[in-house]
């Protein structure tokens, strides 16, 4: 049982990798995606689309690891000693899950290896979000300065709405903040921004 689910927390690991990989992806993101050989097809219905087919196969496979090893700890229960009731579990289930668990970290190896990676996208995606990614580490400072944590969070939470909701720059409002002035200057605020506009 202790191997069969350490056999099922690996194809845990194989599928978080797999699914982030298909959300990157995904046409509107595009900041990574699975090597794409010349002639191979993609999605079916939608020809412009390059799906990743193998992280979806791994995903799949994660959850046949996972299920798995449910029989092998229905297995652990005996009675007085073992008997076909768990043989028989057995010799369906360590073929079948030591095969499956090979079989994905030779494949998901092979994504990882030749992963193609954009990084002008993934600034792209980034400049999009006109500077949020950095709200943390803006509220943090604030909380390190000596602002509340409750009122910290509450100011930069409010800014970051209107960021969202007019499309306006955040290092801009968090400048003119006449609360967040008492805490941080420009130049410090500049600070967090400034790896942002790198080419």
């Amino acid at each position: 049982a202790e191997f069969f689910t350490t056999l099922a927390i690996i194809g845990g690991s194989i599928d978080k990798f797999a699914t982030e990989i298909r959300h990157l992806q995904r046409t509107e993101v595009l900041e990574a995606e699975e090597f794409f050989s010349k002639g191979q097809k993609g999605f079916s219905a939608m020809p412009h689309k390059r799906n990743p087919i193998i992280s979806e196969q791994m995903c799949g496979l994660a959850r046949v690891l996972r299920a798995n090893s449910v029989a092998a700890m229905e297995n652990v229960a005996l009675w007085h000693e073992r008997d076909i009731s768990h043989s028989s579990v057995e010799r369906i289930l360590a073929p079948d899950i030591t095969m499956a668990a090979d079989f994905a970290v030779s494949r998901i190896t092979s994504v990882i290896k030749n992963l193609k990676i954009y990084p002008k996208k993934m600034k792209i995606n980034l400049e999009k979000l006109g500077g949020l990614h950095n709200s943390q580490k803006i509220l943090l400072s604030l909380i390190q300065k000596g602002m509340p944590r409750n009122k910290a969070y509450e100011i930069i939470q409010s800014i970051s709405m209107q960021v969202l909701d007019s499309n306006k720059n955040f290092q801009k409002i968090l400048i003119r903040n006449n609360q967040i002035k008492k805490y941080l200057n420009q130049k410090e605020i500049n600070q967090f921004f400034k790896n942002d506009n790198l080419k």
